[in-house]
């Protein structure tokens, strides 16, 4: 919480030098209400592995996910000269996780099971270019087979005088509903399994989780941008995995279990470098801790090179490193003495690498001769981690304004 004070302190310190600055009103042209631009993305993960949670710690971690999602953004101008802008966003993820055919294999018939997991979003935000702030405010909903999530966001952020500096706050809420679904061999006599058709009753538990983001970002000088964020996040409620299953030393076995509260501290440092017209440097790095003992380093390069007038290739790379949460042991390792247990894989200690490229056409004309097209990416990037897990992902991103 000291880290947190002391970064606030700066920041805000830092904002009241840059309003120091003489204004400066270059004018804005009033408008209606119109689209202004158009993002369509389509993705393909596929991951593979052997330490699935759902079979505690063992087992196939074989998944698939099939996404789709548009981006519509409207803007306008009022009477004030404010710029509106209004975002429509639908994501739908398809998948297979062949562990959750393990959950209750007496119900399930497929190879693997599936759900299809939809979530919409909308916002609208005000820039105030007279006082140099942008505000906004965003609802969002998720839903898929257990769990259904209501989530808003609030934004603000103002710029300096000469528009080098920035500083912005944001605050989100998300609440959340699971449907508790045990593994078949734990339920209680007359507990439903949750599957269609079923009408055995099961519990709902809630799951609610705020966060905050502070960052600043400052222009350097005509090459060099920074950026600093702070990202505090409090979760409560089910944030275990009912149909999880641990297996302790004397061979007995139940559900995964952990504590009911986790405190998040995300901290962040952008920079980018502009090294002439054909390369850009991009990096991030990120520093995690939390209240369940977990402790992580990420760190990301990105180079976007501009092969000629409109191709440009953007390899990347990542490195994570992450130690595990207090209450992790592998398959047969807990004790039934312990107060809470999980043996899943994502909360353990790993060393975790991502490495890919992209290649971007925006031809000044719009590509196949349509204006409006003003832009198509293609990324690819291969993900292993040391416990085993390998992931491959293919990403197609067209841009239409």
């Amino acid at each position: 919480m000291k880290k947190i004070c002391l970064s606030v302190g700066l920041l805000l310190s830092l904002m009241r030098v840059g309003y120091t600055q003489p204004l400066d009103k270059p004018p804005y042209e009033p408008r209606k209400l119109k689209v202004d631009e158009i993002n369509l993305v389509s993705s393909y993960y596929q991951q593979d592995g052997n330490k699935s949670a759902v079979t505690g710690g063992i087992g196939t971690e074989y998944l698939t996910d099939f996404a789709q999602s548009i981006d519509l953004v409207l803007k306008s101008t009022d009477a004030k000269n404010r710029q509106h802008s209004l975002a429509f966003d639908l994501n739908i993820d398809h998948y297979t996780s062949a562990s959750s055919d393990k959950i209750d294999p007496l119900t399930v018939s497929s190879a693997s099971r599936s759900d299809t997991h939809i979530y919409p979003s909308v916002s609208w935000s005000v820039h105030d270019n007279d006082r140099r702030t942008t505000q906004g405010v965003a609802l969002s909903y998720s839903t898929e087979y257990d769990y259904k999530s209501y989530g808003v966001n609030v934004s603000f952020a103002k710029a300096s005088a000469d528009n080098n500096r920035e500083v912005s706050l944001k605050a989100g809420a998300f609440f959340d509903t699971w449907k508790v679904i045990l593994p078949a061999e734990l339920r209680p006599e007359g507990y439903g399994s949750g599957a269609h058709g079923d009408t055995d009753p099961v519990d709902y538990k809630p799951r609610n989780s705020y966060n905050v983001s502070l960052s600043l970002s400052q222009v350097i000088n005509k090459r060099l941008q920074v950026l600093f964020t702070v990202e505090p996040a409090f979760q409560q409620g089910l944030l275990s995995t009912p149909f999880h299953r641990i297996y302790f030393q004397d061979g007995a076995e139940t559900v995964e279990r952990l504590p009911g509260s986790r405190l998040k501290l995300p901290i962040g440092l952008r920079l980018h470098y502009f090294m002439g017209d054909r390369l850009v440097v991009r990096t991030f790095y990120r520093y995690y801790i939390d209240d369940w003992g977990m402790q992580a380093h990420t760190i990301n390069l990105e180079t976007p090179i501009k092969l000629t007038s409109f191709v440009s290739v953007s390899p990347f790379y990542r490195f994570s490193h992450q130690t595990a949460v207090r209450y992790f042991s592998p398959y047969g390792e807990h004790r039934s003495t312990e107060r809470y247990y999980t043996s899943d894989y994502d909360i353990s200690g790993f060393n975790s690498q991502f490495i890919g490229t992209g290649i971007r056409l925006a031809p000044p004309g719009g590509l196949f001769g349509i204006g409006h097209w003003q832009s198509v990416e293609l990324r690819y990037g291969h993900y292993t981690r040391t416990t085993g897990m390998v992931a491959n992902s293919l990403t197609l991103l067209a841009k239409l304004k």
